[in-house]
């Protein structure tokens, strides 16, 4: 990994910490796998929908889209660095972006490496830089 790429982590993963031991927010700090495929904290892929529209600061993926696609959320302590920015959505919850596109889980990855989200429905892509 490059030692751009490794200092990026480490600055989200420093933004996405609270006050030790009185934050209740969850870390959320998007990173790159080997394959360069865009994952979450959790280690699972990262997907772009085709609705949402680049550098709007919004997401089209609300109820049942946003329960099938869980937006990759922010902790609260968060805040954007380099290609990443953080969209407010409608329910006033932060969604990680990268490059203006909103990032999104998919519930029917079971475990990270899991890519059964790209192309379905011919909206939904897995997210590389």
């Amino acid at each position: 990994m490059k030692l751009a790429g490794i200092a990026l982590i480490a600055a989200l993963a420093l933004a996405g910490c609270g006050s030790m031991g009185t934050s209740t927010s969850k870390p959320s700090t998007p990173a790159q796998a080997a394959d360069g495929t865009l994952i979450g904290p959790n280690g699972k892929t990262l997907y772009f929908f085709s609705k949402d529209t680049k550098g709007s600061g919004a997401s089209a993926c609300y109820d049942t889209c946003a329960k099938n696609w869980p937006p990759l959320d922010v902790a609260s302590t968060a805040q954007p660095i380099g290609d990443y920015s953080i969209i407010i959505r409608t329910d006033g919850a932060r969604q990680w972006a990268y490059q203006g596109q909103p990032l999104y889980y998919f519930v029917k990855d079971a475990k990270p490496g899991d890519k059964t989200g790209d192309g379905v429905g011919g909206n939904w892509k897995v997210a590389k830089p």
